[in-house]
């Protein structure tokens, strides 16, 4: 597992001894970030990496010019990792490290109220089989309504079988994608009135 491009680029990301993490492969995440510049989704963004494991989609933001990721994780021994990752990386200063469930506490904005520009969510497959209704999900995304920018995007990973829905709140689906046995939703803040028009 390495950094894909950008300023990182080539530099090999340290991983946990334990099974709990479930790192996404290089091919799928060079895929991803290809959709994400087709947006111009990085330069100077924003970003919150949900459930980060040892912060592979959250570096590689970096590494593409993100200007500030702020990494949520509840385990502690991928947590170390995860910080050796960033430490080595020397990304330090433009990122955070929040110990917590996300699912509790989405992406925590800044001490001025930013929100921000884009949102991994990429939980477990074991609590996204559910994704309807007053599901872990829907609630996870009534609290990013606002962290999240106007507009902004939250990326949600789950297993390619699991349908999420069209819309969530202000959130409205705006693209979807499959690979392998994994599939990636873009959801977009606030973007209701304007969907006729297309993005």
């Amino acid at each position: 597992m390495r950094i894909i491009a950008g300023t990182k680029r080539g530099m090999r990301l340290l991983s946990p001894k334990t099974q709990d993490s479930r790192p996404i492969t290089d091919r799928v995440k060079q895929s991803l970030f290809d959709v994400l510049e087709n947006y111009d989704l990085l330069a100077g963004a924003r970003v919150a990496d949900l459930f980060c494991g040892v912060g592979s989609l959250g570096l590689e933001a970096l590494s593409r010019g993100a200007a500030f990721v702020t990494f949520v994780e509840m385990n502690a021994e991928v947590l170390e990792v995860l910080e050796r990752n960033i430490s080595k990386a020397d990304f330090s200063r433009q990122s955070r490290v929040v110990r917590a469930s996300a699912f509790r506490v989405g992406a925590p904005v800044g001490p001025a109220g930013e929100r921000y520009d884009l949102v991994f969510v990429d939980p477990p497959y074991a609590s996204t089989r559910e994704v309807g209704e007053g599901s872990s999900l829907a609630d996870l995304l009534t609290i990013l309504e606002g962290q999240v920018v106007p507009r902004g995007i939250v990326v949600v990973r789950t297993h390619r079988d699991v349908a999420v829905l069209d819309e969530y709140g202000a959130f409205h689906a705006v693209d979807r994608r499959r690979w392998g046995t994994m599939a990636v939703v873009l959801l977009q803040a606030g973007v209701h009135e304007q969907q006729a028009g297309g993005d």
